[in-house]
């Protein structure tokens, strides 16, 4: 794949996810120039020639500008030319040094031999200052193809005023190029004889902040997409041709899955014992696909060394499945917030892969290290995949079962001061997930997270955590202490009636409602969570006022609160279930959803108001 990390470092993209772009257009650095022209070969090597020219405009671009990185893999790329300088308002040009561009290694091929071909050339400009032009000119040789025949590249550009960004792409009359644009034209050329010569030119313009938790702006934002593979097919054929022969199982491989699967009858318990084991025992080093290669290292290897990419997971895996007479296939899909692929196929959407069972119908992600066995990260909920032995479509699940119980107590006394305990229940998907995070925090850390969480609720108090240990479906963990000056009494005084802990039911409302409106597509989880609040208040307090209950149920949403006398108790309850069509919502949706999440937010902003004696 041509440069796609580069190029990225470049604009400040980072492989996928726009940088500081949720603000919309940066107006702190202008793209005077910006041109990137290929010359392929029949067999798929190429030269990729760039320049840019870039204007610093503002003092918040002087930091980031002042380097840019060219990022190359040492087996199949030589860095032909490099040269870049500084050239002030005056017209004075101060060149960069030679001891100015630096190697360096990927940081996730640090500490990861295999991977240790992942470079950086990194350019430090001289004597940068708001007014300067920063130019970077480089000529990189990609002498051996990720795949043999074929070419593909990926361009999204940067959150910043483009005034003249081309891609030229020159081929062989032999090779076609399709192409996929949204915010580039074509550009009329000349093609030298026996060649074809293809241009764009990208249309420059405002670009709309992103929205909170939207899609990615690969989805619907302004891209180049170019291969001369026909279709996903035979991207998918041309895949397994490099990666099959990796997952072939050796006698180490088949001696480990005979006794990872000892006892064990049931063909789905078996697949997650193998894929647990290698999520657990195989240190994931994140390299995406095509920068890293699409070639993963043989099954025995990764065995041998503890470690690798995704792809070096999902070949060990598919050795082990193999060995336990499981067929599987290889499924190429986005690792981060796309859920639409390019009409033409490319390595600059398709970053990640994972195991399919057809026999089955499960997905099992092996570098997935946070979830359960059998479950998908969120991320990967939703997407279409391509898989790499058929060529076929498919598309992960769009939900799968996660619940939280969160029940909270507060004990006031007359002087004001509280006594609490908090408990909460994750299942499902959410279990793992929080029980690691548990694991991971030093005891120093937990010893001190009741006063933290106090803190940020404006309080002054201390307690304990309580961790829950058992390796149960549900994970429950509680915590519980005192606090001074919990309210002013006598009063009149207002309580909440929420309380939010590690993404309660409050968040999830406020969270799915933090636009006003939306024009962009958006993640939509399924939710189902539950929380109970208790205000134990001392004798002779009376309630002067309790909100009323509300309930919603639109088809979408199904929520519930509840508010109540219990004796000298106050007690609230809330239920609250959406489940989505699929993993993400359009704007006309939300436009739907907005008069509940309107109803639910105010619900949730509501105070019960007491008065002591």
């Amino acid at each position: 794949m041509p440069f796609r990390l580069a190029l990225c470092l470049l604009l400040l993209l980072a492989c996928g996810r726009l940088v500081a772009a949720d603000s919309g257009t940066d107006h702190s650095v202008v793209i005077e120039r910006h041109w990137q022209h290929f010359t392929v070969d029949a067999d798929g090597a190429y030269t990729l020639e760039v320049e840019l020219v870039k204007r610093i405009a503002s003092p918040a671009a002087l930091a980031r500008q002042a380097e840019q990185a060219v990022s190359f893999n040492g087996s199949l790329d030589r860095v032909v030319a490099i040269e870049a300088w500084t050239t002030k308002p005056d017209g004075r040009r101060v060149p960069v040094a030679p001891q100015q561009i630096r190697d360096q290694h990927e940081t996730a091929s640090l500490d990861a031999p295999m991977f240790q071909d992942t470079r950086l050339k990194v350019v430090i400009f001289p004597d940068v200052a708001v007014g300067d032009t920063l130019s970077l000119r480089y000529t990189v040789r990609r002498h051996t193809p990720l795949f043999p025949g074929q070419f593909e590249d990926f361009t999204v550009p940067g959150f910043f005023r483009h005034k003249d960004f081309r891609l030229s792409y020159d081929l062989p009359a032999s090779m076609t190029l399709h192409a996929d644009a949204a915010g580039f034209v074509p550009v009329a050329g000349a093609s030298p004889p026996g060649r074809r010569r293809h241009g764009w030119r990208y249309v420059d313009g405002d670009n709309e902040r992103i929205e909170q938790g939207s899609v990615s702006y690969l989805d619907y934002g302004r891209r180049l997409a170019v291969s001369t593979f026909p279709d996903y097919a035979a991207f998918a054929r041309a895949y397994h041709a490099r990666s099959a022969t990796a997952a072939v199982p050796d006698d180490a491989i088949a001696r480990l899955a005979a006794r990872l699967t000892q006892g064990l009858d049931d063909p789905r318990a078996r697949a997650i014992a193998l894929s647990d084991w290698v999520r657990h025992n195989i240190r994931y080093v994140a390299v995406y696909l095509g920068p890293g290669g699409v070639v993963p290292h043989p099954a025995s290897s990764v065995l041998a060394n503890r470690y690798g990419d995704c792809k070096d997971h999902v070949v060990l895996l598919q050795a082990l499945l193999a060995a336990a007479g499981i067929p599987s296939s290889a499924a190429l899909v986005n690792g981060d917030d796309a859920y639409r692929l390019p009409v033409v196929p490319t390595l600059g959407v398709l970053n990640h892969v994972i195991v399919y069972l057809p026999q089955l119908q499960l997905f099992l992600d092996p570098t997935a290290g946070t979830v359960a066995g059998g479950f998908l990260p969120p991320a990967l909920l939703g997407k279409p995949v391509v898989l790499a032995d058929s060529g076929q479509f498919a598309v992960t699940p769009a939900f799968q079962a996660a619940h939280s119980r969160t029940a909270t107590r507060f004990d006031i006394a007359r002087d004001g001061s509280s006594r609490f305990h908090v408990r909460r229940s994750n299942g499902g998907a959410m279990a793992e997930p929080t029980r690691q995070v548990i694991r991971a925090t030093p005891q120093a850390e937990r010893d001190g997270f009741v006063r933290r969480m106090l803190a940020g609720l404006g309080q002054t108090g201390d307690g304990l955590l309580e961790p829950g240990d058992a390796l149960t479906d549900d994970y429950t963990l509680a915590f519980s202490g005192a606090t001074d000056g919990f309210v002013r009494l006598p009063g009149p005084v207002a309580l909440a009636t929420t309380y939010n802990f590690w993404g309660g039911l409050g968040d999830a409302v406020f969270e799915l409602g933090r636009e006003p409106e939306r024009r962009q597509e958006f993640v939509c989880p399924a939710i189902d969570a539950e929380d109970e609040l208790r205000y134990a208040l001392p004798p002779r307090t009376r309630v002067l006022a309790l909100p009323k209950g509300v309930v919603v149920d639109d088809g979408s949403f199904f929520y519930r609160s509840q508010y109540a006398r219990q004796g000298d108790a106050v007690v609230v309850k809330r239920r609250l279930q959406f489940r989505h069509t699929a993993a993400t919502c359009t704007p006309e949706d939300y436009r739907r959803m907005r008069p509940a999440l309107e109803r639910m937010m105010g619900d949730l902003r509501g105070q019960v108001v007491v008065q002591g004696r």
